[in-house]
């Protein structure tokens, strides 16, 4: 039993000691003029990188010796639903006030409303180690992140007013966007907000569904402001502070993350604030609400995946059949080899996702205070922007896949003990079901991604990977990804060519491509750093390399007849 969810996991220290930020953090902490005025935050970037690691190991802590061990009973008992009321069960409650108390909300505020200043980032590497502890208490303490978007679109009012509650009450946050008919297809939101003129103030009446933890205190809600409209320019965000008004109908009866209350909310002439904008509700608010949230729910996935390999290679240790420890079984272990290879990709692709996050948003933040345009500040904001959309829905694809094979690989070396509720692997499965389903299915993803793909948005990072030199052991490797990422770009071009639909339809094959080559340059990389990760880029390599090609093959032959054929094929009767 581990006592530190952070020391104890080597791969992630390696992803913070790697990070590469001091551009971001220079620019984050406005060249540490901060720390004249809080006593916590950095004097320069080597002291970041100490505080980082120090809150890391704090939380790594709290979610070993607290929430960890509570999480079965969290999961048992659920949320709680009584006359309308919400409640997180005792277990939750006591993980989030260890949180609070150890001053762990509001992660990503800046120091004057009593937040920790962090990039993206470091945040994800925090929802991770939560997550792996207790992925329902996760969901709470992750959206928090909502604070940010508070923070960036928000009247100065609003922000003095409410962001405090989030880093100093620990408030609850929610991003509240689904309706029974308006799912995927954010634009159809019918939820109406109305404008008393006499008073200029906002009113909320409609009916959201799906709610993750839809009960919090501080919720952020789309909704239609123009009357008469139909699509998303008519749609507008609103913080709503919850109170009588706000109805929680139901909380939904889920296969997994059952202390995480998924709620059915009604609005009832709800008092309500205008974010940022009208109008800009959907496409730019809430898009960009939604990317930071599929970051946190790829990292989501990997902190489960990381429990349910540890469950599985403990279980693998000490499980004797044949006369030996079953980890010695060549499917056995090739099953975890593939396991921790396919952990440590995500975790550096991930990384690497919110680390153009982070350039995107110090660079927007510096373009929108210049007076005078920088075009080589424009040039920089233009690359981090291309290559945070397109990593982003690649990241939470991949990631929340993963997982799932993970979880699955997991209970599968377990046998028949892990289908029991008794084993921890149990929990993780049903877990790490929802991760490629909510903010944004797979499919979505794909399709989120595709046209940035279609424009090879990646390749000016490909080429500046293949112009790396990674020495004689690994010269090898380099050859086939540099021949592999030539053939990806000529099978962009090829379905580029096609009609539509017929894109559409092998999308999913160009996004398999890009992000096993993506994960593949990054594994790369880190084999240059020792004989370990060395060995498992190559294992990694090995065993992805061939999907890529396996997926060119499909996107190469690439032909209308599935299409022509759908309904005679789908026909059940």
């Amino acid at each position: 039993m581990t006592d530190n969810f952070y020391l104890d996991n080597l791969d992630l220290q390696f992803r913070l000691e790697r990070l590469e930020l001091q551009d971001v953090i220079d620019l984050k902490e406005k060249g540490y003029q901060y720390s004249q005025e809080y006593p916590a935050a950095p004097r320069h970037y080597a002291d970041a990188k100490d505080n980082y690691r120090l809150l890391l190991e704090v939380l790594g802590e709290i979610c070993a010796r607290v929430i960890e061990p509570r999480a079965a009973e969290a999961d048992q008992e659920g949320a709680h639903y009584e006359d309308g009321q919400v409640t997180y069960t005792a277990a939750t409650q006591e993980g989030l006030l260890a949180l609070k108390q150890a001053d762990l909300m509001g992660a990503m505020l800046p120091w004057e409303y009593g937040g920790l200043n962090l990039p993206e980032s470091v945040f994800q590497m925090m929802v991770e180690i939560v997550s792996r502890a207790d992925a329902g208490l996760m969901t709470v303490f992750g959206l928090q992140e909502i604070s940010a978007a508070i923070n960036e679109y928000g009247t100065p009012e609003m922000k003095s007013r409410l962001l405090p509650r989030f880093s100093q009450e620990g408030a609850s946050g929610a991003m509240i966007l689904t309706e029974p008919d308006a799912g995927s297809d954010l634009g159809g939101v019918q939820t109406k907000a109305t404008l008393d003129e006499a008073s200029g103030k906002w009113y909320l009446d409609g009916v959201k569904r799906f709610a993750t933890n839809g009960c919090a205190d501080i919720q952020l809600v789309l909704a239609r402001s123009e009357a008469g409209s139909s699509d998303a320019r008519g749609l507008s965000l609103y913080v709503v502070e919850r109170d009588e008004t706000v109805r929680i109908r139901r909380i939904e009866n889920k296969l997994g993350i059952h202390a995480s209350p998924t709620c059915e909310v009604q609005y009832q002439h709800t008092p309500a604030e205008l974010l940022g904008k009208r109008r800009y509700g959907l496409m730019r608010y809430a898009m960009a609400l939604m990317n930071g949230a599929r970051l946190a729910v790829g990292a989501q996935a990997v902190g489960i995946a990381e429990a349910a390999y540890r469950e599985a290679y403990t279980y693998a240790t000490q499980r004797h059949q044949f006369n030996q420890p079953i980890c010695d079984l060549p499917p056995v272990s090739r099953m975890l080899s593939s396991m921790r290879g396919e952990i440590e990709a995500t975790r550096a692709l991930i990384t690497e996702t919110a680390r153009w996050v982070d350039r995107m948003k110090v660079y927007e933040q510096l373009s929108e205070g210049s007076a005078t345009p920088d075009p080589a500040l424009r040039q920089k904001l233009k690359q981090a922007s291309n290559l945070a959309e397109t990593l982003t829905p690649l990241t939470k694809y991949y990631a929340s896949e993963m997982g799932n094979r993970v979880c699955y690989q997991a209970m599968q070396i377990h046998g028949g003990v892990g289908y029991m509720r008794e084993f921890n692997v149990e929990r993780h499965y049903r877990d790490v079901r929802v991760t490629n389903i909510y903010e944004g299915t797979s499919q979505l993803q794909i399709v989120a991604a595709t046209g940035k793909l279609l424009g090879h948005a990646l390749d000016v990072m490909f080429d500046e990977w293949a112009a790396v030199d990674y020495g004689a052991e690994l010269s090898d490797l380099k050859d086939r990804l540099i021949e592999e990422t030539v053939q990806f770009k000529a099978a962009t071009d090829v379905l580029k060519a096609k009609q539509r639909e017929l894109i559409d339809y092998y999308a999913s094959d160009l996004a398999d491509m890009a992000v096993y080559l993506v994960n593949s340059w990054l594994m790369l990389q880190d084999g240059c750093v020792s004989e370990r990760k060395r060995e498992l880029a190559r294992i990694y390599i090995d065993e992805h390399l061939s999907q890529v090609e396996g997926a060119r093959q499909t996107i190469m032959n690439a032909g209308s007849a599935a299409l022509e054929m759908r309904a005679s094929i789908f026909t059940i009767a």
